[in-house]
């Protein structure tokens, strides 16, 4: 993979990371359209990468990813409620962490398994989106007033695990379970950014060590170039998308992208058919 292709996945990356079009989705006609070869450093790229996109929500949320929580905590509170009252941010987003983290190990053979067929991505596209289109209807309750509890963050943390299945998309299966919790639309969206730094951070690292375990150091050195400017270009990217989507779903809701995601599963079902040679990364 050359640096003009690693931007061209870069872009596609930034873009779909935080829309709830699946990503995967995307990559496999990507990868299919400038013909790169599947090898393990392009597979572990598409996550590398993901490291400058979780550095745009940290950007564009610098003051609030980085704010504890100054009010006075509730009286006869013991020691340790009262340092999780404080960091009440960060512990709410361990606690919608920890389901993806604990399922993600225990079932990776089972979810690796599944990401081999890109006939189930292409069918959950177009499932999600047939969902997507109907999706403000079934949620529509949500209240900008309506606090993220632990039992709340725990309950999307567990929607965020049915992302696992390919072509789902993390980010429409915890808006999804925020808005199903009775936050607003722009709440539900910003929390599922938020709780993609650690998830998307973990794989990031993991996928890194698992790269560097199989063949060493010169495999991430000699393309050094390459996921430097992947990076650069997620980042940017991806801040873009993130202004964007905010401002769009709050005020239009998800139906475009559910219709998006139909015409993109419809496609991916199409190239298998006249014969295509698919794959995912």
């Amino acid at each position: 993979m050359n640096v003009i292709e690693s931007v061209i996945i870069a872009v596609v990356e930034g873009l779909t990371e935080f829309l709830p079009v699946s990503s995967t989705g995307h990559m496999i006609i990507t990868q299919h359209l400038l013909g790169v070869e599947s090898t393990p450093f392009v597979k572990a790229f598409t996550f590398i990468i993901q490291f400058g996109a979780i550095l745009s929500v940290v950007w564009l949320y610098w003051k609030r990813f980085f704010r504890l929580n100054h009010t006075p905590a509730p009286e006869n509170a013991t020691p340790l409620k009262r340092f999780l009252h404080k960091y009440d941010f960060y512990w709410k987003l361990f606690v919608a962490f920890i389901p993806a983290a604990v399922l993600g190990l225990l079932l990776e053979k089972y979810i690796d398994a599944m990401l081999e067929s890109v006939e189930v991505v292409a069918i959950m596209l177009i499932v999600g989106g047939v969902f997507m289109i109907f999706c403000d209807r079934i949620f529509n309750k949500g209240s900008d007033s309506t606090e993220l509890t632990e039992k709340r963050a725990f309950r999307i943390g567990l929607m965020q695990c049915i992302s696992m299945i390919p072509g789902v998309s993390r980010s429409m299966a915890t808006i999804v379970g925020g808005m199903s919790q009775r936050l607003s639309r722009k709440n539900a969206a910003e929390f599922s950014f938020f709780l993609a730094v650690p998830t998307m951070f973990a794989a990031t690292c993991y996928k890194l060590l698992k790269l560097y375990m199989d063949f060493g150091s010169s495999v991430i050195m000699d393309n050094l170039a390459v996921l430097i400017v992947g990076n650069v270009v997620a980042f940017v990217v991806a801040v873009l998308a993130v202004k964007f989507f905010i401002d769009y779903v709050t005020k239009y809701g998800f139906k475009l992208f559910g219709y998006y995601r139909i015409i993109v599963g419809v496609v991916i079902l199409v190239m298998l058919m006249s014969g295509a040679n698919l794959t995912i990364d």
